[in-house]
Parts: structure tokens; C-alpha cells; sequence
């Protein structure tokens, strides 16, 4: 093998992370971070968190410490979706300023193994790597750099599936005691078959693993819902039965 092929180059890989929420305005939520560079407004500085990977780090574990580093957070769901390695995703003069800027070396292509993450929006998030951490809703995500648009609309369809196909991580996102009306809008953000509320509530009731609980919303506008637990036990045992 000739390792001097000049069409040999030098490429670095790195992790990005997709980090979504359901917020209390019945929103579907992704976490961006603000990168620095001089003379850009901050508003067209947000990015994905991501990180190049160590030299003695598994790719799975460097998506870890990205998600670590971005939250605070120990143990969140993650999953690998998609490498994203199109060769001029991080060709704009501002990109790469930023790149060598962040990583000093001159790389000519950086190819990026992405994962999406799940975290209920109740939960403080503690950075230890960036000053500023923001939720937006997706249908306000703003101009991104590289390709993290792109990469932000893939890991809705890879997480529409996954729901598709295992209804439980739903509740990875809603907090321990939900209204069915905020799973509804969950769901309809999350799943491609729409289903009006009074179906849905029907639907619902026959599921023996969400529990009614003995407490009703308080200080809402309109009439008070009551509150619902997902349990976690009898859903397997529920899903196990399906699958025999």
C-alpha cells in the first residue's frame, strides 16, 4: 500500500451530541451551546455540543463526557444514529476559524459520529464546559454551523422512530407525574400518526402502565387535569406479553 497517496488526508473525528426536552409549554426542546468567535453576533454562535474524540477514547465514551460536560448529568439515554461525513460540512471560512481556534492543528476534514440523548427539562443543567446552555424549541432552531441543521433533522426522524418502536422512552422525557394532555403533545411532536385528545384518552386508558394519580393540576387558567404516573414494571411485563 502506497501511505503516500496524496489523496490521503488528514482527518480528525469527533462526537455531536442532540440533547432534547419537553418543556412545560408543551414544547419539544433542543440544547444548544454558544461557541465564540470575534466580530459574530452571539445569535449565529449556537451550535450542538460536541467534541473531537481523545486519543484513548471510545466513541461511545467521548459522547459521554460531551453529554457530562454539558449537563452535569451522570446517566442519560443516548444512542448512536448517523455519521455525518460529507466533505465540505466544515468548509465555511467560519468554521473553520472556529476549529482552529478550539483545536489548534490544521485539519482538512473532521467527520462527526452523532448521537441523540433524552432528559427530562426539570432537571438543573450544570455545565462544566460551556457559559451558555439553552433549550429551543424545534421549530426555532436557528442557523447552525457545519451541517448541525441537517444533523438535528435526521436525529428527529431516528428518535420518531425509536418511539415508533418503543413506546417507553416517551416518559424519558415527561416528568414523574404528567397530564394526558402533555403526553398527547408529546407524542404528536414525536410520532407521525396524529391522533385527536378524545381518541388519544381512549387509547390511553387501555394501557394498564400509565396510573391514575389522586392529584389534580393547581393555579392553571383552565380546568385542572389530573395527574398520571408511567410504570416502568408493569410496561415490560406488558410488552413482553406482546412480543410472545
Amino acid at each position: 500500500m502506497n501511505l503516500m497517496n496524496p489523496t490521503f488526508i488528514h482527518t480528525y473525528v469527533s462526537v455531536d451530541c442532540i440533547v432534547f426536552g419537553f418543556d412545560y409549554d408543551h414544547r419539544l426542546n433542543i440544547l444548544l451551546v454558544q461557541r465564540h468567535l470575534e466580530n459574530t453576533p452571539k445569535e449565529k454562535q449556537r451550535k450542538l455540543p460536541g467534541s473531537l474524540i481523545l486519543s484513548q477514547e471510545d466513541v461511545d465514551d467521548a459522547a459521554q463526557r460531551v453529554l457530562h460536560e454539558l449537563t452535569g448529568i451522570k446517566k442519560m439515554v443516548l444512542k448512536q444514529f448517523r455519521c455525518f461525513a460529507d466533505p465540505k460540512r466544515a468548509s465555511s471560512p467560519e468554521d473553520i476559524k472556529w476549529m482552529d481556534k478550539e483545536y489548534q492543528p490544521n485539519i482538512d476534514r473532521i467527520i462527526t459520529v452523532a448521537y441523540l440523548s433524552l432528559c427530562k427539562i426539570d432537571h438543573k443543567i450544570n455545565s462544566t464546559k460551556y457559559d451558555t446552555v439553552d433549550w429551543f424549541p424545534v421549530d426555532q432552531i436557528p442557523a447552525l454551523p457545519f451541517d448541525h441543521n441537517l444533523i438535528i433533522q435526521e436525529a428527529l426522524k431516528e428518535v420518531r422512530r425509536w418511539v415508533e418502536s418503543d413506546f417507553s422512552i416517551v416518559f424519558e422525557l415527561l416528568p414523574k407525574k404528567f397530564t394526558i394532555r402533555q403526553l398527547h403533545r408529546l407524542y404528536s411532536d414525536l410520532s407521525k400518526n396524529k391522533i385527536d385528545i378524545k381518541n388519544f384518552h381512549k387509547k390511553i386508558s387501555t394501557f394498564n402502565f400509565i396510573l391514575p394519580l389522586d392529584e389534580m393540576e393547581t393555579n392553571v387558567a383552565h380546568r385542572a387535569a389530573r395527574y398520571y404516573k408511567f410504570d416502568k414494571k408493569l410496561y415490560r411485563k406488558s410488552h413482553n406479553k406482546l412480543i410472545k
